[in-house]
């Protein structure tokens, strides 16, 4: 349904946003689902842990498809522009899949988990097992991701939900089956995440079949066809920033290896973040919204911004809410299934991060003008300001201050994000100009 952008309203950029904000929360409840399983299994610290690792080099490997969904919603004008999107993001689905494959080489594998990360030989083992199983995953998410930006762009973001809500039923179905066959946590949890992306990425290309034969029905030639090299300047700040972004997870993953109660912080990590997903899940969603509505000439950039701050706030307040009472233990221990020491330890870093929506949001707010601009570069040098800001945190209280790894952690993530924050602030006051 095509949305009239003239005279935009809160209550018209919601009936356009909601879909895609169920779309990511959706995609979020896939963390506190299969990790409460894999808690409730034989062993589940080692496969808690060995989940993290494994999900966090499965991001950073998939991080150049990432922002994929963003091009498309930007650059896919017509269907010749639609062609030469598909033939790039087909060429960068098949590298990330050798990448991936390069990752399971033994020699390289132990090199990183054991002289790098310094995992134990039981996580490390898991962790192999896990990846063998997500080889999918990378080009799938690539996949659907284009697909989905195509939908977008056609404000057809109810099939984007409806595709969600098929991969969310495929997955929790097949998690509960690998479970009650009793096999390992890790090949539960990553199991059931390859198969119901791999599921959603062929649902969501049916759905678009109507939208391609569309623009290629009403497609005219013209001499400014998109060409390869303006995909390549629009989109290399892009997958930059993705990879940077994504690349802190093993980063982190690195730093707890090494932290005090280091194996107890692998396992509630991506727990904790499970649980902050959820409401950081509206914030990245936003993106998308601003892209599509904003306008050509920023006409709705100020309703746009004033809702990102309306809803910032009370991301914060909810979040404030589960961690700040009796809720978090509610949701540690009878929710995520952790045991009453590691439900101990998961409420402060949870405490720390009830910010990170908010700014997540924010910044996303910040990226979408700036994509919309054409004005990438900036989101590469704040994503780098980011992980900087990460790294310097992580090194000193860890390596100094002899912190709990996954506390370290959590002040990383929200110290960092604020920096990205700050620095996008003065590329958007160029813009807003």
């Amino acid at each position: 349904m095509e949305l009239d952008r003239s005279d935009l309203t809160f209550k018209k950029i919601l009936r356009f946003w909601y879909p895609l904000a169920a779309t990511w929360i959706m995609m979020s409840l896939e963390g506190p689902l299969l990790t409460a399983l894999i808690a409730r299994m034989v062993e589940p610290k080692y496969n808690l842990a060995a989940f993290g690792v494994a999900f966090s080099f499965a991001l950073i490997i998939e991080a150049p498809v990432i922002m994929i969904m963003s091009a498309t919603t930007t650059l896919a004008k017509n269907y010749f522009s639609f062609l030469k999107l598909r033939k790039f993001i087909y060429s960068i689905n098949v590298v990330v899949t050798l990448f991936m494959l390069i990752l399971l080489i033994p020699q390289i594998f132990d090199f990183v988990v054991y002289k790098l990360i310094s995992l134990p030989q039981e996580v490390a083992d898991l962790t192999y097992k896990g990846i063998i199983i997500m080889l999918p995953w990378p080009g799938a998410i690539g996949y659907r991701r284009f697909y989905q930006g195509l939908l977008i762009r056609n404000h057809l973001t109810r099939r984007v939900a409806y595709g969600t809500m098929v991969r969310i039923t495929s997955m929790a179905t097949s998690a509960f089956i690998m479970y009650n066959l009793k096999l390992d946590g890790i090949i539960v949890g990553s199991g059931a995440l390859s198969i119901g992306v791999t599921i959603e990425a062929i649902a969501t290309r049916l759905m678009a079949n109507k939208v391609i034969k569309k623009i290629k029905n009403t497609s005219q030639v013209d001499t400014q066809n998109l060409t390869y090299k303006q995909i390549v300047i629009f989109y290399y700040p892009l997958a930059m920033m993705s990879f940077l972004a994504l690349g802190i997870n093993p980063i982190v993953t690195f730093f707890l290896g090494k932290s005090y109660m280091a194996l107890e912080s692998l396992a509630v990590l991506p727990v904790v973040n499970s649980l902050v997903f959820i409401f950081r899940a509206v914030g990245l969603s936003y993106q998308e919204v601003v892209i599509a509505l904003v306008g050509e000439k920023h006409e709705n950039y100020s309703v746009l911004k004033n809702l990102a701050f309306v809803a910032s706030s009370i991301l914060t307040f909810i979040l404030g809410v589960i961690a700040l009472t009796p809720l978090s233990a509610l949701w540690f221990l009878k929710i995520s299934g952790l045991t009453e020491q590691l439900a101990h330890l998961a409420i402060i870093p949870a405490i720390i991060m009830i910010i990170y929506p908010a700014v997540t949001l924010l910044v996303a707010w910040q990226r979408a003008v700036l994509v919309h601009s054409s004005k990438t570069i900036h989101l590469t040098l704040a994503t780098l300001a980011e992980v900087s800001v990460m790294f310097i945190i992580l090194f000193i209280g860890i390596k100094y201050l002899g912190m709990v790894g996954v506390v370290a952690a959590a002040l990383a993530f929200v110290i960092g994000r604020s920096a990205s924050n700050v620095y996008l602030i003065f590329p958007l006051r160029k813009v807003e100009k």
